[in-house]
């Protein structure tokens, strides 16, 4: 095996593990219970929403407002 052989599969590996750690917290997410109140503004988060994402505990606005925060960092 060669040098680019072996970056090759040791990048394949690290994304298999990226991926394999994304579906572990996204199950782990979906195992918990969410809130029938906003954590940020107190405001109820819709039944549609808690449907679509019964772990939810933003209502959508402001869970917008985190992730656009979050990726601007």
């Amino acid at each position: 095996m060669n040098l680019s052989n072996a970056a090759f599969d040791l990048a394949a590996l690290r994304t298999d593990q990226e991926r394999d750690a994304g579906i572990t917290d996204a199950r782990a997410a979906l195992k918990q219970t969410g809130s029938t109140v906003c954590i940020d503004c107190g405001d109820p988060i819709s039944n549609e929403r808690r449907l679509a994402a019964p772990f939810a505990c933003r209502c959508i606005d402001c869970q917008t407002l985190h992730e656009a925060e979050k990726n601007s960092r």
